[in-house]
């Protein structure tokens, strides 16, 4: 290769490229082998790698203190925090200088706390709710517990009027009004075999009583009055009710007493009155 030609290959930058690292494998392996035929241009070589060696080391800057323990943090943990190996005595900030917790840090637990406070507030929410349907569905139970208790009393005791009006024990007996109450009336069933007494609500016609009155019924025995018990007119009752038991009757009658009953009848105040 001419002297022309050497120079030119020093001028056109490939060495400086060569010393810094910034060329191809091809590219490298040929200045090494130009380096290798001529003289010349290894001593332009060293001289570029002595040149850039004096600048690095004129121009060189003091790494921080922490800097170490940074680096090492980071090789081990990966994670480059410099809070885990500090082999030296941290130095104190300067006067005026407010340290800093770790914002990463303090925000991970503020967000880890609301969502904590989250969670609770809606499982709080999820129990009231939960609560709320168990004790309403207590309360439909038991009101249609209630409910099937009333209708199967009823048809209960539907059962036992119709047993009683086909009972040919019964013995039907209507109690007309008298002077006192000429438009009352009063049916009354009396089994003598049973010793059952009932008096029909459903076809009772008697005046309305007050809160101090009731009336009260009376089986003739022998000529001789025998109170079956007392009773109020409640216009809403359909059903049959039960008085007190007797063997047997010659007559019945209702008159009206004092709440509670009388041990014998006021005879001024007799509603209605019937005779087999």
């Amino acid at each position: 290769m001419r002297v022309e030609d050497i120079k030119a290959y020093i001028e056109s930058g490939i060495l400086e490229l060569y010393v810094l690292g910034d060329v191809s494998h091809e590219e490298k392996l040929e200045v090494e082998a130009m380096a290798a035929k001529h003289p010349a241009i290894k001593a332009e070589l060293e001289e570029i790698e002595k040149s850039l060696q004096s600048y690095a080391d004129a121009n060189a800057v003091e790494p921080a203190e922490n800097l170490r323990d940074k680096i090492l943090n980071s090789l081990v943990t990966n994670l480059a925090d410099d809070r885990i190996f500090n082999t030296k005595e941290e130095e104190k900030p300067e006067a005026g200088v407010v340290e800093m917790s770790n914002p990463r840090q303090v925000t991970v637990y503020k967000y880890a706390f609301a969502a904590c406070f989250v969670l609770l507030i809606v499982s709080v929410a999820a129990l009231i709710n939960a609560y709320r349907q168990i004790d309403q569905s207590d309360t439909l139970i038991a009101s249609l517990q209630s409910q099937n208790q009333r209708i199967a009393n009823t048809v209960s005791f539907k059962d036992h009027e119709l047993e009683i009006l086909h009972d040919a024990s019964f013995r039907m007996v209507k109690l007309q009004g008298t002077k006192k109450s000429p438009s009352s009336s009063l049916m009354v069933a009396f089994s003598p075999a049973k010793k059952k007494v009932m008096i029909d609500m459903a076809d009772a016609n008697m005046p309305a009583n007050d809160k101090d009155h009731q009336y009260q019924l009376w089986a003739l025995v022998g000529g001789k009055p025998v109170s079956l018990g007392v009773f109020d007119a409640d216009t809403t009752s359909k059903d049959m009710k039960e008085m007190e038991s007797i063997a047997s009757a010659d007559a019945f009658a209702v008159t009206l007493e004092k709440r509670g009953g009388s041990p014998t009848p006021t005879m001024d105040e007799m509603m209605v009155l019937g005779k087999f």
